[in-house]
């Protein structure tokens, strides 16, 4: 990142607050009470205009996954303003900053920078407008999963730990991770043996940010979310012209079927009381309306909590598509299944920690237990080193949308992840996520 660069941020983002601003450190040492609760609000307070700023700046220049330089010179230079010791690099975009501070436990705090190939349509100020190459064709870009939330937080994360150093001792390690969004950036990083470079965490934490109030937040004991697996088809077919169909094979009317009869699997051959979901989320053939095109790619999304659900669900797949196959006399098909990565489970006995911690600076209420999310996250691959860990949800949207038992008044008005109206509400989601998140390092900390 020029300097230059870093001369125009400093102007509205952390990067200035934390170059100009001397880091007041509290007078005494304290554990998670009345104090540090006073510490922390008091801190957020006044930096939550500056984080929220840094928060636009991260939504309006998304960028894909292996493709975050800029986000990632961000976070870099940041870190090392703070004093940490910064590697980049690391799983080819990915950050690593090293605070140490006396003899305690390693804690590593983690955070994924990557966006989304979507148009973006909240109509904000700070909208994104950026395009790209992806896989061969320009698309837009978006964050609309929220990683340009996780990276706000986690930057004023590392401000506020700096500024209470006195309240804890160990190592900080926090991991800004590349290409969460399906490309591997947590293995990517494994592979760049990350932990042997590092050292393997003590402890380890991670959030995400999604459609609920921006006051909750939301702890599962042990298994969190699915495992992910997907499949990439191209369906071989015979093009023509559209008016004479039988001198074709074609591709579109196999992928029509393979799409309906997918749902015959998860009806059918999943155990009822099991959950797992088949998606599909491409469809791509054709050029015109009057002709019949050769091939017809479909690509989706296959979800599952026990690994038994999971192969049979994608030997579901691949067998589905090979008998529409054979049904329309058609050349073999191109057929990708892939698996995918472990799930991500929480430390039942950290998760009760964290959670009586977070109550005691959060509103108790507002803090509580939930049931695992159908999403998936490859945060489970760092955790094959280590198992001492806690990976929270922290809401996004207006509690005034919500019922008292916090579902949607109208969903139209709360969209979630991955939608192209995602829209979190930058200050009460940065203000909950960076408390929640400090309480939680701290509490392991705690001098």
């Amino acid at each position: 990142m020029s300097p230059s660069f870093l001369s125009r941020l400093a102007r509205t983002s952390l990067c200035g607050v934390l170059a100009l601003a001397p880091l007041a450190a509290p007078a005494s040492a304290a554990p998670i009470n009345d104090k540090f609760k006073s510490t922390v609000a008091s801190f957020v307070s006044e930096h939550i205009d500056d984080w929220v700023a840094v928060y636009k700046d991260f939504h309006t220049h998304p960028e894909l996954g292996l493709q975050e330089t800029r986000s990632a010179g961000i976070i870099a230079a940041e870190l090392r303003t703070l004093g940490f010791e910064v590697t980049e690099g690391i799983g080819q975009t990915g950050v690593v900053g090293i605070l140490r501070n006396g003899k305690g436990p390693l804690v590593m705090v983690r955070a994924d920078m990557d966006a989304l190939p979507l148009q973006e349509k909240t109509g904000l100020d700070y909208a994104s407008t950026v395009q790209t190459d992806w896989r061969g064709e320009n698309t837009y870009v978006m964050h609309a999963c929220g990683h340009d939330a996780h990276m706000a937080i986690f930057l004023a994360t590392a401000q506020t730990l700096v500024d209470m150093k006195k309240d804890w001792k160990g190592t900080l390690m926090f991991v800004a991770q590349p290409a969460e969004e399906g490309g591997g950036g947590a293995s990517k990083m494994m592979a760049d043996d990350i932990f042997g470079k590092f050292g393997v965490p003590d402890y380890g934490f991670a959030l995400h940010v999604g459609p609920s109030a921006y006051d909750t937040v939301q702890i599962v004991k042990g298994q969190m979310n699915s495992f992910a697996g997907g499949f990439d088809i191209v369906f071989n077919g015979i093009g023509g012209h559209g008016s004479r169909p039988s001198t074709t094979i074609d591709p579109v009317m196999m992928a029509s079927k393979f799409v309906v009869d997918l749902q015959s699997v998860v009806s059918r051959e999943k155990p009822e009381q099991e959950f797992g979901v088949i998606s599909v989320g491409a469809i791509q053939a054709g050029s015109a309306g009057n002709i019949i095109p050769d091939t017809a790619r479909v690509r989706g999304t296959v979800r599952w909590y026990k690994p038994a659900v999971g192969e049979k669900l994608l030997a579901g797949v691949k067998r589905t598509a090979e008998a529409i196959v054979a049904m329309a006399g058609a050349p073999d098909a191109e057929i990708s299944v892939r698996s995918g990565g472990t799930a991500v489970f929480n430390d039942p006995d950290l998760s009760e920690k964290t959670l009586a911690a977070m109550s005691k600076v959060l509103p108790a209420d507002k803090v509580y237990f939930a049931a695992p999310t159908t999403g998936s996250e490859d945060y489970g691959e760092f955790l094959k080193a280590f198992s001492n860990s806690v990976y929270f949800r922290v809401g996004v949207y207006d509690p005034a949308l919500f019922d008292e038992t916090g579902a949607p008044l109208d969903v139209l008005k709360v969209p979630g992840n991955h939608s192209p109206f995602f829209a979190p509400v930058p200050a009460p989601t940065i203000e909950t996520g960076v408390t929640a998140m400090t309480t939680a390092v701290v509490n392991v900390m705690a001098k």
